[in-house]
């Protein structure tokens, strides 16, 4: 009999390879369903990615809008996109181009009612850190999102103001906790200034009356005889002021003149321009430019009112001093501060900012920085008026100087009334608000275009077997997370027709910062 020569291990080896890769297909399975269960575990409970839907929190996040750059200066500004008002459904981005209604620059006050289409830029899509007031107190100015209590259904991202326990109230723009203004913190507030005037970017037709129906001006005007040259044809963004050696001291001074230029109003560019005149006046400002001394004996000065004083901030090249005075209507001037800078010199360039915010006074001058805290009370810079002023913004100096980049902004302004500031007071306006346990305040950044606690109608719906939650507060139990990262900022279209923008916007990627509890 003939050996048998068949592979002794030719079936098993067969077997063994369907086994194997019955092995890999189930391990791979197994590793598919870990995965996808580990990213449920990390969006349900860690971080989930969210679409800003409307434009309540312009301009820090911004809902679908459009990209706009003023015809006549050349400034960028963004205008919010309103489905209803092309017939589309609610929280609608269309694919193809639409024509915006007509906007108003924010830099040179420009009216643009060009009807030309263009695209609509999507929501910025925001990172937010879930389940993190579980183990940690929400702190205010924190940027949230949470459930609509009128709709828990529907999730709301606005800025926290107002903690349990609190005393909550809106004073001329400014938020009042238990009777004393709370100050943003610097990250928050360098991101809250919106411009008013931006001399880097002027018209190039100012005869034309397109600015609220009268030919522009240089807004900044020489007071008397004062020495100031702000409009040379060869360099109209500069201003200089060189005075003979025998005059040198002699104060020369520039106001801001809102018959010529934009006006100090809480306006917004991202919004209807219809309501702008219903706007309160926001005499919260910073000014802001870049100077070059050429002798000792100069000097340059900023000087900002706030009610019924004026406030100057005065850099004296030849005692390198920076000198602070406070000057109340028919009174004479009180000196504040008078502070040695080691760093003045004359012939090197330097960016100068003054600010009057939170009842707080900031002179910068290239690195060195100085603060005075004017009083946390609502009436400790002055009595509040119904319809204050307008705010005076002047630049005064002396012997020979040349600024740049120069430019006013206005700090972010609470309106206290409903429909754009033209209906009734809103909740913690006339009156103070007081939060009970695990109650919250929130406010859009977008103050005149923003449905929140001011504005709540009605009770928030509980779950079953609880009370419904008190009208006009956000409760702990809605709360879902912090706004941490703006990892998506409406993308740029590579074509005309394309559904989404699929071309990153990586300059405007950025952290979403959050507040403090401590004293700013």
């Amino acid at each position: 009999m003939s050996p048998d020569k068949t592979p002794k291990d030719g079936p098993d080896k067969a077997s063994r390879q369907k086994k194997d890769r019955a092995a890999e297909v189930a391990n791979t399975f197994e590793w598919l369903i870990t995965a996808f269960i580990l990213a449920f575990v990390f969006r349900t409970f860690v971080m989930e990615a969210f679409r800003i839907p409307t434009g309540s929190m312009a301009d820090t996040l911004k809902g679908a809008h459009f990209r706009l750059r003023c015809r006549q200066c050349g400034y960028g500004y963004d205008y919010g996109f309103i489905p209803a008002r092309y017939r589309y459904p609610e929280d609608t981005i269309p694919s193809h181009p639409a024509a915006p209604p007509p906007t108003r620059c924010p830099s040179c006050g420009h009216y643009d009612s060009s009807n030309e289409k263009m695209p609509v830029a999507n929501g910025d899509r925001i990172l937010v850190l879930k389940c993190i007031y579980q183990f940690t107190e929400p702190k205010r100015w924190d940027v949230i999102v949470f459930k609509n209590p009128l709709d828990p259904s529907i999730n709301y991202i606005k800025r926290l103001v107002g903690l349990p326990g609190e005393k909550v109230q809106i004073i001329d723009g400014d938020i009042y906790i238990n009777g004393q203004i709370s100050r943003k913190p610097p990250k928050i507030q360098n991101e809250q200034w919106m411009p008013i005037y931006d001399n880097d970017y002027q018209p190039v037709r100012p005869r034309q009356p397109s600015f609220d129906g009268h030919a522009w001006r240089q807004p900044f005007v020489p007071v008397g005889d004062s020495q100031w040259i702000t409009e040379d044809e060869k360099s109209p963004t500069i201003f200089r002021l060189d005075e003979p050696e025998g005059q040198a001291g002699r104060v020369n001074s520039l106001v801001y003149n809102t018959d010529f230029g934009n006006d100090f109003r809480a306006t917004y560019a991202y919004d209807e321009i219809d309501r702008h005149g219903n706007m309160p006046n926001c005499s919260d400002l910073m000014v802001r430019f870049s100077c070059l001394a050429s002798g000792p004996q100069s000097s340059i000065g900023i000087a900002l009112s706030k009610y019924e004083t004026i406030y100057r901030a005065e850099i004296r090249f030849s005692s390198q001093t920076l000198v602070v005075t406070a000057q109340q209507q028919g009174s004479e001037d009180v000196q504040l501060a008078s502070v040695p800078i080691t760093d003045v010199r004359t012939n090197k360039q330097t960016t100068i900012k003054f600010a009057n915010v939170d009842h707080r006074l900031i002179f910068e001058y290239g690195d060195t920085k100085w603060t005075h805290d004017l009083g946390r009370g609502a009436a400790d810079v002055g009595r509040i008026r119904e319809n204050p002023e307008p705010p005076r913004v002047e630049i005064f100096g002396s012997g020979k100087l040349t600024l740049s980049h120069i430019a006013i902004f206005r700090d972010i302004h609470y309106t206290e009334r409903q429909y754009g500031n033209s209906g009734a007071p809103g909740r913690a306006t006339k009156d103070a608000f007081v939060l009970g346990k695990d109650e919250f305040f929130v406010l859009g950044d977008n103050s005149p275009n923003s449905e929140d606690c001011r504005w709540w109608h009605r009770s928030g719906i509980a779950n079953k077997g609880l009370d419904d939650y008190r009208t006009g507060t956000v409760p702990r139990d809605y709360l879902v997370g912090k706004a941490l990262f703006v990892y998506w900022p409406s993308g740029f279209k590579p074509f005309e027709k394309s559904p989404i923008g699929i071309i990153p916007n990586i300059g405007r990627m950025r952290f979403v910062y959050g507040g403090s509890n401590g004293n700013e």
